[in-house]
């Protein structure tokens, strides 16, 4: 079993999770760290290697700079991308801007790869930590009961996980969000969709190409092509080794049965007619490559992309709460804000959610170490600080998404040949250089206390003063406290 991180003091809290994503492993993760016990229950019978790229931004990669480095950081780093810049071009391939890479920083560190690549690392850390992970249990309903201080959850086959917490970590299709809002908020579309794949480049062919090797022969690139409602983004990984692409386009297809399906290359190649022939030499072979045996296959037949996933994204109305009415469950994640993946911030997010929501119940139930008369109850004081202290930052994310979006499909060129800058992916400090940690202690009796917080104190925009504030009242930290000395703080 791995070494605890800068170990809190037990707090006696049974967290039950529901979910095994980014977020709910961190929030698992963290929560062990912080003191509490966790079990996770998880739908799929067995860890699967799914999906594509994935971004974890520096804000989140602080959290995750506190765990064990050797066990995630530097692993992390040999799986994922090393790449220089994002290099921005039209639709048709005119080169735009270089936008240098976000710089390297130990304590903030960006990590972008296969989704499956670095989950894998948060698996098995979180099994290090002896964290129970059980596969195949499928929730059918969540639970509540004040009088116990108590919530809990039944699975298909009638086995019930109780806890002094439950959080749904369950995805966009999250069956806890009807307990949380008291009625059954679907998922829309919301208009758009995305073709994305990921595959071994040598095997591929792009190596041989000409069109297509400045991509992988030099270690990793990431490339963009922005065009009228659509945009493509390449990524190289592993020293050139694998590739992905991703395609946003219009799509209004209705997503009540499924918003995941097998792609057709064909489809992508139609949406990029007239597009660099580099991009669509990406997808599939150019015509100077075809030999004679490949006259009577279809264009899905002869791509240099095995297969692609027609990606359906889906829309929520912000959520009006994430928290139940007793206050003893509670949302993290897609379960409560679903981002485009222009925000470059969905996994990033849930991630920060997990760090709170752990920091939170260690802060209460100190709170009520040192305070034993307060009436205030431990759990559900602590989600609603969660609540409090995530809600407006995590909105103000997923709108950063929206607007880069509508400005990569709507290019006025004409502008951008005069201030190339203006195709840049945001890198806002009040974003980025966020501690989701420090941030929570340092807000959360206010936030615990029921006291409105302005938007400046919220680290949810430009007015942000999170970074120029050193002194605000916090206490003690466990990340840098040796345990004793907290016990003796807190006792």
């Amino acid at each position: 079993m791995a070494s605890l991180i800068a170990e809190y003091p037990k707090t006696g809290i049974h967290i039950v999770i529901i979910g095994a994503g980014f977020g709910g492993l961190t929030a698992a993760i963290e929560a062990t760290l912080k003191g509490h016990t966790v079990e996770v229950l998880e739908k799929n019978p067995r860890w699967e290697q799914l999906g594509d790229i994935i971004s974890i931004s520096p804000n989140a990669g602080q959290v995750i700079s506190r765990w064990d480095r050797t066990q995630v950081s530097d692993r992390l780093r040999k799986l994922c991308m090393n790449h220089k810049h994002f290099r921005v071009h039209t639709h048709d391939g005119e080169h735009v801007l270089d936008q240098p890479a976000y710089p390297a920083n130990d304590e903030k560190p960006m990590f972008n790869g296969h989704r499956a690549d670095i989950h894998r690392v948060f698996y098995e850390y979180a099994l290090s930590l002896g964290i129970p992970i059980r596969l195949g249990k499928r929730i059918v309903s969540y639970h509540e009961d004040p009088a116990q201080a108590k919530a809990w959850v039944v699975t298909e086959t009638g086995e019930t996980y109780k806890g002094d917490v439950v959080i749904g970590a369950d995805g966009v299709r999250s069956r806890a969000r009807k307990l949380v809002l008291g009625y059954d908020d679907k998922p829309v579309s919301s208009g758009y969709a995305v073709y994305r794949a990921w595959f071994d480049a040598e095997k591929a062919g792009i190596y041989d190409d000409p069109l297509t090797r400045e991509f992988v022969m030099n270690g990793d690139t990431h490339t963009g092509w922005l065009g009228k409602d659509i945009h493509l983004l390449v990524a190289t990984c592993k020293g050139g080794k694998e590739i992905s692409w991703v395609c946003t386009h219009r799509d209004d297809s209705d997503i009540d049965e499924s918003w995941s399906n097998p792609g057709q290359v064909k489809d992508v190649l139609a949406l990029l007619d007239g597009w660099d022939p580099r991009v669509r030499a990406i997808v599939s072979l150019p015509p100077q490559l075809l030999s004679p045996s490949h006259a009577n296959l279809r264009p899905c037949q002869i791509s240099r992309t095995p297969s692609c996933v027609d990606w359906k994204l889906v829309s929520r109305d912000p959520l009006p709460t994430w928290v139940t009415p007793a206050g003893y469950m509670c949302l993290l994640g897609d379960a409560a804000h679903p981002f485009l993946p222009t925000s470059v911030q969905g996994c990033s997010q849930a991630i920060e959610d997990g760090c709170v929501l752990a920091t939170s119940l260690a802060l209460s139930h100190a709170a009520t170490r040192t305070s034993p008369t307060s009436p205030t109850s431990t759990v559900p004081t602590a989600l609603r600080a969660y609540e409090a202290l995530r809600r407006t930052r995590v909105r103000h994310a997923q709108l950063s998404g929206e607007a880069v979006r509508a400005k990569w499909h709507s290019v006025d060129w004409s502008r951008v040949k005069a201030n190339p800058e203006m195709v840049k992916l945001p890198r806002a400090d009040w974003l980025l250089r966020h501690d989701a940690e420090k941030f929570t202690r340092r807000m959360w009796k206010r936030a615990a206390s029921g006291l409105e917080m302005p938007l400046e104190m919220l680290a949810a925009g430009p007015e942000s003063v999170e970074l120029l504030v050193d002194e605000w009242e916090m206490p003690p930290s466990p990340v840098e406290t040796p345990r004793e000395e907290l016990e003796r703080r807190l006792a």
